[in-house]
């Protein structure tokens, strides 16, 4: 078989995800939100999730945390809200394929988080690492969040993009994008793409 046919067959046994922001995707952004007390869904993301679970999308977070770069919290603290937030979405039926997280700011970050990393969006390096763990095809997947520059990571990526009008709204500014689609909430951006 060719080079070209070797490529299609493996293409063909790879996952396509749906690679998910948290703060103001997922749950409510409070600003640096680590607070077990401040954990709340946004508004029809857990039945988005439910949704999303019974599809052929494996579901990743992939999100920024450069409070643990400024010292506001630690990574235990992201750890801690993590395991929280899994205990209520198990509660629900739903499992979380894989999570990332960029804990660096180059500029205001404390010692050795004060890196100019190849993982905080929108560079590419959480996508590279769910690659290889979870051998996906970005083509065929969607990176799904609320700012620019979880929609320029995507771009960059070669991934679809989904901006929700939930948390930032796309209103950072940060990046000038275009979506690939805009949806009110996490729930209507998932109905959208299980009917594409």
């Amino acid at each position: 078989m060719n080079n070209g046919g070797e490529r299609l067959k493996e293409l063909a046994k790879m996952n396509k995800a749906l690679l998910l922001d948290r703060d103001g995707t997922i749950n409510v952004d409070t600003g640096y939100t680590h607070k077990l007390e401040d954990l709340k869904f946004e508004d029809r993301a857990i039945e988005a999730l439910k949704l999303a679970q019974r599809s052929s999308y494996k579901l990743i977070i992939v999100t920024g945390q450069s409070g643990i770069a400024r010292g506001i919290y630690t990574e235990r603290d992201y750890h801690r809200f993590m395991e929280d937030m899994y205990t209520e979405l198990v509660q629900h039926g739903i499992k979380i394929d894989g999570e990332y997280f960029c804990p660096h700011h180059p500029e205001e970050g404390i010692g050795d988080y004060r890196v100019d990393c190849d993982c905080r969006k929108p560079k590419t390096g959480l996508l590279k690492k769910a690659v290889k763990d979870h051998k996906i095809n970005l083509s065929q997947s969607w990176v799904i969040g609320d700012k620019t520059d979880d929609i320029e990571m995507g771009r960059r990526a070669g991934c679809k993009t989904l901006l929700v009008r939930t948390g930032k709204a796309g209103k950072d500014r940060h990046f000038k994008v275009t979506p690939t689609h805009i949806a009110k909430n996490l729930l209507e951006g998932v109905e959208y793409i299980l009917s594409q």
